[in-house]
């Protein structure tokens, strides 16, 4: 979003919070449903192991990479919505 003060001299760019939030939540889920796929196969084992220790939730059964992608879709909203409304009040 775009904002024009009288005289057209200054821009300021606002972050949409919502968009952000949403956005990154898709990444990450389907991050994650990548490498449960990825790990269920025997590929990108590290990457799995490294998220079996970040994520609370997460781990190769059906129920496990659901659970991990919501996990990570959550987060990643909360996270996402949150830096673009502190950048919004420092514009």
């Amino acid at each position: 979003m775009l904002k024009k003060e009288k005289g057209g001299e200054k821009m300021v760019q606002k972050l949409n919070e919502l968009a952000l939030g949403y956005s990154l939540a898709i990444i990450s889920a389907a991050g994650m449903l990548l490498l449960g796929i990825l790990g269920n196969f025997g590929i990108y084992a590290g990457g799995v192991e490294s998220m079996m220790k970040w994520h609370i939730f997460f781990d190769l059964s059906i129920f496990g990479i659901i659970a991990g992608i919501l996990e990570a879709a959550v987060f990643s909203f909360v996270i996402g919505y949150a830096i673009a409304w502190v950048y919004n009040k420092f514009i």
